[in-house]
Order: C-alpha cells, then sequence, then structure tokens
C-alpha cells in the first residue's frame, strides 16, 4: 500500500478516483486505464469544461441506432454545419462548412435539423450540475464554461481534480452526454487543457510545461486572439508566441494600450 502525498495526490484514476502512484497504467482498484496523472494536480483549481460535439450527441444519446454511425447537424444543401460527430469529423467535416461540402466528404453520414429547445434543456442540467460544485461559473456558450474551483476542497472533501473527474463521470451517467475537462492556473491555459484530450478526455497543464508547449504555436493561438489583432501582432514582429514571451512589459503596453499586458503575461 502506497504512502499518502503530503503535497495530495499527483495521479488518480478517473472512474473511482482511486489515488495511485505516478508510474502504473491502471488502476489498482477498479483496473481502469483511466488515470489523471499531473506533478501539480493538487494545486490547480481553474477548469474548463467542453461538452464533445455537444448538438451531434445528444442527437445520438436520443437515437441509439446511430449511435455508431456519422452525425452531421445542419440544414439543407444551401445550409451550414452547426456540429459534427467525431466521426463525420474524421471525413473532414468541420462545423459553419457548407452542407454540400459537408455531403461530399461524408455522403453516408445521418443529417438532423438543429432542435435547440432541446439542446437548451440539457446545456441547463449540465450547468446546474456545475453550479453544484462552484458558484463561480463562467458560461461560454450552452455547451461550455470555466470553473473556479479554488477553496472548494473542504466543501467537496477532495483536491479540485477529483471533483472534476465526478462531475465528469456523473453528467455521463445521469445525463447520457460526455465532457472534456481542462485543468490548470488560469483560464487560458484551462481552455488549451480541455482540446488536449478529447473527447471524453481530462487534462492538466501547469505554466512550467505550458511555457515550452505553447513557444511554437503562432500568436493567434491564444484565446481572445482574433484575425485583427493577429495581423496587427506579425505586422510587429510577433509571429509566434516564443516571439510574445521574448518581448519586454512595457514595450507591449505601449505597443498595444489595450491589450499588451495580457497578451505579454
Amino acid at each position: 500500500m502506497s504512502i499518502p502525498d503530503p503535497a495530495g495526490p499527483r495521479c488518480f484514476c478517473r472512474d473511482c478516483l482511486a489515488d495511485l502512484d505516478m508510474g502504473v497504467r491502471r488502476c489498482s482498484a477498479c483496473g481502469s486505464p483511466r488515470l489523471v496523472r499531473h506533478r501539480a494536480l493538487a494545486s490547480l483549481t481553474i477548469a474548463h469544461i467542453d461538452c464533445d460535439a455537444f448538438y451531434a450527441t445528444v442527437e445520438k444519446r436520443d437515437n441509439p441506432d446511430i449511435a455508431d454511425k456519422p452525425v452531421i447537424i445542419g440544414g439543407g444543401k444551401r445550409g451550414v454545419v452547426s456540429a459534427a460527430c467525431y466521426i463525420a469529423r474524421t471525413y473532414g467535416v468541420r462545423s459553419a462548412m457548407p452542407m454540400y461540402r459537408a455531403l461530399e466528404a461524408c455522403p453516408h453520414a445521418t443529417v438532423i435539423r438543429p432542435d435547440m429547445a432541446k439542446y437548451v434543456r440539457v446545456g441547463r442540467e449540465v450547468r446546474q450540475a456545475m453550479q453544484a460544485l462552484t458558484p463561480l461559473v463562467e458560461p461560454l456558450s450552452i455547451d461550455e464554461a470555466f470553473l473556479d474551483l479554488s477553496g472548494t476542497e473542504r466543501v467537496h472533501g477532495m483536491i479540485p481534480a477529483k471533483v472534476l473527474a465526478r462531475f465528469a463521470r456523473d453528467v455521463e451517467r445521469d445525463i447520457g452526454i460526455t465532457v472534456s475537462v481542462g485543468l490548470s492556473c488560469n483560464k487560458f491555459l484551462a481552455k488549451i487543457a480541455s482540446d488536449l484530450d478529447k473527447p471524453r478526455g481530462f487534462a492538466a497543464l501547469d505554466q512550467e510545461e505550458a511555457r515550452l508547449m505553447l513557444a511554437s504555436r503562432p500568436v493567434g493561438f491564444i484565446f481572445g486572439v482574433g484575425p485583427a489583432t493577429q495581423e496587427r501582432l506579425v505586422q510587429r514582429g510577433f509571429r509566434i508566441i516564443a516571439d510574445l514571451q521574448k518581448a519586454d512589459e512595457i514595450e507591449m503596453m505601449r505597443q498595444f494600450p489595450s491589450d499588451g499586458r495580457r497578451l505579454w503575461r
């Protein structure tokens, strides 16, 4: 039996929440391979939760006959794709793609017109489950939100990472859809982390590893940097995030008065 880490667990099972040694491949308690491991796991408190292919997943939940088929949510041939399941995405189908192109890429897909009233109902169920974890929920859309779980360890009796793993498990069981969780020390990195292990994923990311991982990414990868801001940055020599990492904070604030400090940070 391993001795508990005084700094908190660095590895645990996403299914039964048992604490584990960092090097194991499967949970010794339940046999699950779905483990979360990170050196700073116990200290990370900011999460981004994103429902996986939300509209399509809801439709598959309600119609098991299409569970293993490519599904596209969208209008007629002149419309656009509102959402595509992960199977359809393997054929190149993407949100906002014209329907005729989506059907050229995946002609055997099941096409379903959006039922926004249903998606709103399910989204509210997920939101209520989030608000049971912390009052600090910042919705971004019907199917994603930031959560700040700072100071909730006493309330829940476990670290935020375990609270989030339990949340994802309960949503899948009770609501019938899957979510991906990103956990970090700020919202920007939490949102990046939630994309690292989709679908049905859980990823943690701290600042030290993020600095190296993000260095080669284009500046447009930063949450909140749209095409216009990216163009302004590129014009002034900031093409990749490494360029921003090497920049001087005061100089960034001078060149970009409204968001220079945020970009530098």
